[in-house]
């Protein structure tokens, strides 16, 4: 049964992955997959754990959920992630086809609007859902990082 579940909802989910990678002392930021309204892949940077600078919240998204579906096109399914994704990010979900991306908070500078990099042309793109809530946890992070040097 799929319950109809509104972009708020799988957002606090994705926020509940960053509070995660927070807790790990990675950069705070979440992710999730859903396809028929069902959370396929939950995922949070891990950049420092894995030491490796792919290893992006999206990026480990993407994997889990084609891992998930047994393929590599992420058609049918939404990705959930409090912060714009970078250009990077961009280019795997361009790849996967995914048919819709929603963010949370802006990253002005590093985002890939502002870079200049386009989705899949079939991608719908909804941005500010709990944009407040993505970007406070990100200006945390970053006030105790400064705090501690």
């Amino acid at each position: 049964m799929i319950t109809p579940f509104d972009d708020n909802h799988f957002m606090k989910q994705a926020l509940n992955e960053a509070k995660r990678a927070f807790d790990k002392d990675e950069v705070p930021i979440g992710a999730v997959v859903v396809a028929k309204g069902q959370v396929i892949a939950r995922a949070h940077n891990l950049t420092e754990t894995l030491n490796d600078v792919t290893a992006h919240a999206e990026m480990q998204a993407i994997t889990a959920a084609a891992n998930y579906l047994g393929g590599k096109y992420l058609k049918d399914c939404t990705l959930y992630v409090t912060l714009e994704p970078c250009s990077m990010c961009a280019g795997a979900l361009f790849w996967s086809q995914i048919s819709k991306v929603v963010f949370g908070a802006t990253d002005p500078g590093r985002g890939y609007q502002e870079k200049g990099v386009d989705l899949h042309p079939k991608t719908i793109v909804k941005q500010g859902v709990l944009a407040k809530e993505c970007g406070d946890l990100l200006k945390l992070f970053f006030e105790g990082k400064r705090q501690s040097k």
